[in-house]
């Protein structure tokens, strides 16, 4: 009998902690729910080290990550994975064996708020060896150097290093790419990543080879606005919270993790900033930008006076290589034809939705891939043990426009 009460009360505990209040859409909530206590005992126990003085929180949560998900290169019947590097930059490299000659090719930068994650995880792993597949295409997914020992501009930089060799005749020649099918993609923080270099390379005349297309996977874009209607609709959301985004951001950019509460409060961008021009905040006027069912009830949240100097303290939150949609028209312009995919319940929703639109407004040639159901990080959950049905949808979806596209 007794056994049985401590069942049910251990039971109900873990009800208790896993369940979640959630938006009626989102796809298979439960699931989501499962994955969120997952993430949130991930980064109690990493805060809980933090605050003990034992390790950096971002080292454990890594550990803990990598414990689960990284797994070693090894190659199938159909695709053949090394680790090689690219550029100097570690990357695991997926190549289908057989098929057409030359063949597509597509560098992929992980996601993981530029401070977790690998391509080698199990999940990036089988994206990429779905993606080699099923488009018959080489496939490079860049291990960049990640927050707390490297802040922007290095991972900014790796990105670059991997695809100016990527684009290299000497790349292209080793793996039989063609050079008139490629493409550059990511998600979240690479998809960030993936923005920045298609810009930069764009306006490089230089280079014999361009990139045809970009991809990005519900991209982070900005950090002036914590108040767009998806970062007010979906703060409370997994698997991304907004103080979780706005922590990502600071890590990144070498700053002061006490800055975290002025950030929220959108005190850094007030139109007391000298720094930040009319024309900057146009680039992210989400009531201009975005469609009336994205901004439904929401409104602007713009201080008239807000905390001195945060935006000279730090300078990465106005450099377009980290914030791509501060980009002026006449560089998006010349950036080649884009994929964006975006999610219902995500904070980073609207600057997928608000770069989309000014990509269209400079001439590019966009296709807007919005999920009704998803939620962030979806697409990679596209397989066992926590296969999701958006996930799934979602990823052959992104297959299918690659290859149409590339």
């Amino acid at each position: 009998m007794r056994l049985r009460v401590a069942g049910a009360v251990l039971l109900s505990a873990a009800a208790y902690y896993v369940y979640l209040p959630l938006p009626s859409g989102v796809s298979e909530p439960w699931k989501l729910m499962l994955l969120d206590a997952l993430f949130r005992s991930f980064m109690q126990a990493s805060d809980m080290a933090h605050a003990l003085g034992v390790c950096h929180r971002v080292h454990l949560l890594n550990q803990l990550v990598s414990w689960v998900e990284v797994i070693d290169a090894h190659s199938c019947s159909v695709v053949e994975v090394s680790d090689s590097p690219l550029g100097g930059v570690p990357t695991r490299v997926f190549q289908p064996k057989g098929g057409e000659k030359p063949k597509r090719g597509v560098i992929y930068f992980h996601g993981g708020g530029w401070a977790l994650g690998s391509g080698r995880m199990r999940s990036y792993d089988l994206l990429c060896r779905t993606m080699a597949e099923k488009l018959d295409a080489v496939i490079m997914s860049v291990d960049y150097r990640l927050a707390p020992e490297a802040v922007f501009p290095e991972q900014y930089h790796d990105a670059l290093a991997a695809s100016r060799a990527f684009l290299s005749v000497e790349v292209l020649e080793r793996y039989n790419m063609d050079p008139q099918r490629l493409c550059v993609s990511g998600d979240s923080a690479g998809g960030n990543l993936a923005a920045a270099v298609a810009q930069e390379l764009a306006l490089d005349d230089s280079l014999k080879v361009k990139f045809k297309a970009q991809a990005l996977i519900y991209p982070v874009l900005q950090a002036l606005d914590f108040y767009t209607p998806s970062y007010q609709q979906n703060q409370a959301v997994p698997i991304l919270y907004r103080p979780v985004m706005a922590r990502f951001w600071l890590q990144y950019l070498g700053a002061d993790s006490a800055l975290e509460p002025l950030l929220l409060a959108n005190n850094h961008s007030s139109l007391d900033q000298p720094g930040i021009s009319s024309s900057t905040r146009s680039k992210l006027n989400w009531t201009a930008l975005l469609p009336p069912e994205r901004k439904k009830h929401f409104q602007p949240v713009v201080k008239e006076t807000g905390s001195a100097g945060v935006v000279g303290e730090v300078p990465g939150l106005m450099d377009v290589r980290a914030a791509p949609l501060l980009a002026e028209q006449v560089v998006l312009s010349r950036t080649p034809k884009a994929y964006v995919m975006t999610c219902e319940f995500d904070v980073l929703r609207d600057d997928g939705l608000m770069y989309a639109r000014r990509l269209q407004d400079a001439g590019v040639t966009v296709t807007s891939d919005h999920y009704e159901d998803g939620f962030h990080g979806c697409m990679v959950f596209a397989f066992l043990p926590m296969m999701s049905s958006v996930g799934q949808r979602s990823m052959h979806n992104y297959i299918h426009w690659l290859d149409q596209n590339l």
